[in-house]
């Protein structure tokens, strides 16, 4: 177990030094997806305190649950109010599964730190956009220099 949470842990910072890292524009985007896989991985295994045996089975039941909900992203016609009965249409039919692997409690803090990782993902692409917008921009003359 400590190996498993050592590696996960290793993996988190090596990537997370990757991934702040500039890349350039053309940069591979299957190669981007699969880093912030992992930070994602590494992410729920640490706050949720998986043991081995755990992550053996959470993992499989969650590619499923990820499979449905982007499914369900992909679907541009698709109406708010319907895209967000269908998340929580998808939300209720893999709480009983998480459950049985988890328990109440931690399926509750496993949803709540999906949100909470893809709120920082999103954020910290904001903060890289910004600092790279800033450092394109070119430098302005004052007038008379």
């Amino acid at each position: 177990m400590k190996k498993l949470l050592l590696y996960l842990l290793l993996t988190l910072g090596s990537l997370s030094t990757t991934f702040a890292q500039d890349q350039p524009d053309n940069a591979d985007p299957s190669k981007k997806e699969q880093k912030v896989q992992a930070l994602y991985v590494a992410y729920i295994t640490k706050e949720l305190n998986l043991t081995a045996e755990e992550a053996q089975k959470f993992w499989p039941v969650h590619a499923q649950f990820d499979a449905e909900m982007k499914a369900i992203h992909q679907k541009e016609d698709m109406p708010e109010l319907q895209r967000e009965e269908a998340v929580l249409g998808v939300k209720k039919k893999f709480q009983e599964r998480f459950t049985k692997i988890l328990g109440n409690n931690r399926t509750d803090n496993f949803y709540r730190k999906d949100i909470q990782f893809r709120a920082k993902l999103v954020e910290r692409l904001r903060k890289m956009r910004q600092q790279n917008n800033i450092n394109q921009r070119p430098m302005r003359r004052k007038p008379g220099m």
